[in-house]
């Protein structure tokens, strides 16, 4: 595994440096979209609205938009927040172990002690777990700031971070606004049903049955030959590149048409349109119009 972030797990006069790494990683079979008539790859690009260019990861900014106004925000406007810049997760309070709700829980990262901080940190795991306590930690990661529960899994402190309380919905639904009667023969067969299927959970007994049989498919599909070469699926990118700069400056002709057409004015009833000025030496097919008297 590789650290994803790097800093120090403090609370009061202790200063823990730890490193942080992704407990957990997608199994799924990676898939992408074709076109089904030839195979061909379909790919989205990140195009500027403005000039038509699909535009690098590197020239990307952030911005909001207030629906009148957009403010542009640059990496360096970023970095310059406090919050950004800190590299502490501080611990905010020690908690019992069954206050931390599971609706709350989002990614969960293992902690590990860097360089010579093995012995204060198995001196928390240690107090975590003696105490059953879990520590509430604040730190910022990614150009956010995120509230976790630091707990002890085994032999390791693990961090998982926890979504706002404004980010979690509460659910009222009318359909159980009233009140339910249940007999007690009811209850006791439920009791009965639920004691059926009663275990310890055991998740390595758990299986992804669709991404297995997804897996079969593409192999057996791999072993009768019913695939295609991958250049074959990939376009011209230069040639793509020059159809999509044609198809801005297509777009850019017919939007500046229409907005020409709304500048001009509807002749007035009656009026003729304007006629062509005629060539010099060339004879007009009326006679011109005559002089307008000046004024005065």
């Amino acid at each position: 595994m590789r650290a994803i972030w790097k800093g120090a797990l403090t609370f009061g006069l202790v200063n823990v440096p730890v490193k942080l790494y992704s407990a957990t990683e997608d199994h799924d079979v990676p898939l992408h979209m074709v076109h089904d008539a030839d195979g061909g790859r379909i790919r989205f690009q990140r195009r500027c609205e403005v000039c038509g260019k699909v535009v690098a990861y590197d020239h990307i900014d952030k911005a909001y938009d207030d629906g009148e106004r957009t403010v542009v925000l640059t990496e360096d406007d970023l970095s310059t927040l406090p919050e950004e810049r800190g590299r502490e997760i501080d611990v905010v309070e020690f908690v019992p172990n069954e206050q931390i709700d599971p609706i709350m829980l989002d990614r969960s990262y293992f902690l590990e002690p860097d360089g010579r901080s093995v012995k204060a940190y198995t001196l928390l795991r240690r107090t975590l777990e003696d105490e059953d306590r879990t520590a509430i930690v604040q730190f910022a990661l990614r150009q956010r700031t995120r509230l976790a529960a630091v707990r002890v899994r085994g032999k390791v402190l693990m961090l998982q971070t926890l979504l706002w309380d404004d980010e979690v919905r509460e659910a009222d639904f009318e359909s159980l606004a009233g009140t339910v009667r249940l007999s007690a023969r009811e209850k006791e067969m439920s009791a009965e049903l639920i004691r059926s299927f009663a275990s310890d959970f055991r998740p390595g007994q758990f299986t992804d049955e669709y991404q297995e049989q997804l897996r079969e498919l593409v192999e057996r599909k791999l072993d009768t030959g019913e695939a295609l070469p991958t250049d074959a699926t990939k376009g011209d990118e230069e040639e793509g590149e020059v159809l999509d700069l044609m198809e801005a400056l297509r777009r850019s002709v017919e939007r500046n048409r229409g907005k020409g057409a709304k500048r001009t004015k509807p002749a007035a009833k009656g009026s003729s349109p304007s006629k062509k000025p005629t060539a010099k030496g060339s004879s007009p097919s009326k006679k011109p119009a005559a002089k307008k008297r000046k004024a005065g």
